[in-house]
């Protein structure tokens, strides 16, 4: 009998090996059993810990209006629509969704996917092909990485958040290519940190590339509307597609797109991963559509400052304890701002497993990021804050990591 060589590279890939060797053990930071909503204190494998390890940053995934959104929209459209927006899987909500966004925003469309993933994947696949250059900041997400690789488009990354290297891309790149794209992410989900959009906007309207802003994690957090960084630097009416995801701060499911009618109208009929994939079910769009409306209500407005700062706390007490955070993200005005993720800089792997073995021992729910997620001997622990954590957690939490991390460096 032939030997099936595809099952065969399968039984030898290293990365699964690691994964069957830290199943079940105490030491391995992934795939862990939350057994409660996700709230300032979740239930982990039985026992209530710290949540300093989810993107719930307004603290609204058990919030009553949102409970309430997604449960009306169960009873009403049931578990699932079972088709594509094409098709049968459009629904009233996606459309006042929508045009919630829209308005939001201020552009002139919105359109909603079933996933942030999927929103990137069929965007940039969808707006650019063979002969155009998609031109990426190195950290930007996966989800970018991969509709680029899937675009057929030629792809440069440029040194992270460096303008100047941009710019020299973009001085080789403007004139041979028929089109370019520029993606960064407004916060970058790793090391916390904002783009300098005010810089990279002005660059791309003097080579004339279009701007892609990705503000999955600064949504609900950033400018006056808290729409996200592109609004917090003045940049939103100049850039030309701008993405979020609806699973970070509005605590639900989904991604969507904004900007003008003619993009929306494209993406519609060119975006597979929009054309080809079941609607999200009901009840992720009915928790969207009240999540958007409570964030852009005052209560939305306090939960982002409330978000803000109780990073500075969670900042500024491991900061005082001697540890390597992410710095403060700089603004136009020559101020600085903290970001709902706190980056604690440990280097070396398997430290970092062992510091979130023992940090999650002593009740402390932290992630970490581990290469090829960071690079090489920049592994971390990540740490985010809802607006919901009490100061007395904070504390508690500050106490445990710097006490864990000093101890590891004695």
């Amino acid at each position: 009998m032939a030997v099936n060589r595809l099952i065969q590279r399968l039984e030898g890939d290293d990365r699964v090996k690691l994964l069957r060797a830290g199943r079940g053990t105490e030491g391995n930071p992934y795939f862990r059993v939350m057994e409660s909503a996700t709230s300032p204190v979740v239930q982990v494998e039985g026992e209530d810990r710290i949540m300093l390890g989810s993107n719930n940053y307004l603290g609204l995934a058990d919030h009553p209006a949102i409970l309430k959104g997604a449960q009306a929209a169960l009873d009403r459209f049931g578990g699932a629509v079972t088709g594509s927006r094409l098709l049968n899987g459009t629904m009233d909500l996606h459309l006042e969704l929508e045009s919630e966004i829209a308005q939001w925003h201020g552009t002139e469309d919105a359109m909603v996917f079933t996933t942030g993933y999927q929103t990137n994947l069929g965007t940039i696949s969808a707006l650019v092909g063979p002969g155009d250059t998609v031109v990426v900041d190195s950290a930007a997400h996966a989800s970018i990485r991969d509709g680029c690789a899937l675009s057929g488009a030629t792809t440069r990354k440029f040194r992270h958040n460096d303008v100047a290297d941009l710019e020299s891309i973009l001085a080789e790149v403007s004139e041979s290519s028929e089109a370019v794209l520029v993606i960064v992410d407004g916060l970058y989900s790793m090391e916390g940190d904002l783009a300098p959009l005010a810089q990279i906007s002005a660059v791309c309207d003097g080579f004339g590339a279009a701007l892609m802003v990705d503000e999955a994690h600064s949504l609900g957090l950033f400018g006056a509307q808290r729409t996200g960084a592109a609004e917090l630097f003045g940049t939103d009416s100049d850039t030309d597609v701008r993405m979020a995801s609806l699973s970070k701060s509005p605590s639900s499911t989904g991604g969507f797109i904004a900007g003008s009618g003619d993009l929306l109208d494209s993406l519609r009929v060119n975006a597979k991963a929009f054309l080809f994939t079941t609607s999200g079910v009901p009840a992720a769009v009915g928790g969207s559509l009240a999540a958007v409306r409570l964030i852009r209500s005052e209560e939305g407005a306090q939960r982002a400052r409330r978000a803000l700062d109780n990073a500075a706390v969670l900042r500024s007490g491991l900061l005082e304890n001697g540890l390597d955070v992410s710095a403060l993200s700089p603004l136009p005005d020559g101020n600085t701002t903290v970001t709902p993720i706190v980056a604690v800089h440990v280097g070396d792997d398997v430290q970092a497993m062992d510091l979130w073995r023992k940090i999650f021992a002593k009740g402390v729910f932290t992630s970490a990021a581990l290469y090829p997620a960071v690079p090489r001997d920049g592994a971390m622990l990540r740490l985010c804050v809802m607006a919901t954590h009490t100061d007395a957690q904070l504390r508690r939490a500050v106490e445990v990591i710097s006490e864990t991390l000093n101890e590891d460096a004695a």
